[in-house]
């Protein structure tokens, strides 16, 4: 005990140093009754931590709902690509509901999808220069369009239309069967043409494009 009443107290087996008030404390019953309190507290936080561990693990071991996916083909060793979410129907309506109508659209999940092309394109009849895009589409009861923007890196909910480089007419056409996840393709129709397709529920949305060969490169 110090000269203020306080009794301190060293278990050297346990390895603990307790200190007792001896206003509050003032015989060994109460003394022996806060340190099975406190002995009770330590054994707690080990489990505490353990449950949280264990909740963290099972999270992370559960499938995404919106997983990531990429999409790419090559002309003459120049690719085309696309990077995008892919979120599901899961029960929902989505044209017109999930996806409202004359309002733009992320044109997927999470981060903003991606467009990377290391070659010239004609995209419906827009020149795309090579290089880093994003995707948003404006969705509409009759006519969507593609917008090509050229902000990259943001998250799927930023969208600043004064970056547009273009706005694309897309070709619609209704599937007879729902297509659960959303999905976009990358298909060659030629040597130097392609066709991409944007497809979830009961709509089928399209665009095709051709390479535009640099006029100075040398044929081998």
């Amino acid at each position: 005990m110090n000269g203020s009443g306080v009794l301190a107290h060293t278990d050297l087996a346990e390895g603990s140093f307790f200190l007792y008030d001896r206003n509050v404390c003032d015989d060994d019953a109460t003394i022996d009754t806060v340190n099975r309190g406190i002995m009770k507290i330590l054994l707690c936080v080990p489990m505490v931590l353990a449950l949280a561990a264990v909740s963290e693990i099972s999270l992370s071991q559960q499938p995404l709902l919106s997983p990531r996916d990429s999409v790419e083909i090559s002309f003459d060793g120049m690719k085309i690509s696309v990077n995008y979410g892919r979120p599901s129907i899961r029960g929902r309506k989505i044209m017109g509901g999930l996806v409202p109508f004359d309002k733009w659209w992320r044109t997927g999940a999470n981060e903003a999808t991606a467009f990377v092309t290391q070659i010239d394109l004609v995209l419906g009849g827009k020149r795309i220069p090579k290089g880093s895009y994003t995707l948003y589409t404006m969705p509409s009861a009759k006519q969507w369009k593609l917008i090509i923007n050229k902000q990259t890196g943001q998250w799927g909910t930023v969208y600043n239309p004064d970056l547009d480089l273009v706005r694309i007419p897309l070709n619609k056409r209704m599937l007879k069967s729902p297509v659960e996840k959303f999905t976009i393709t990358l298909e060659k129709t030629g040597k130097s043409s392609g066709l991409m397709r944007l497809v979830w529920e009961k709509t089928d949305l399209s665009v095709r494009f051709q390479v535009k060969k640099d006029p100075n490169k040398i044929p081998r």
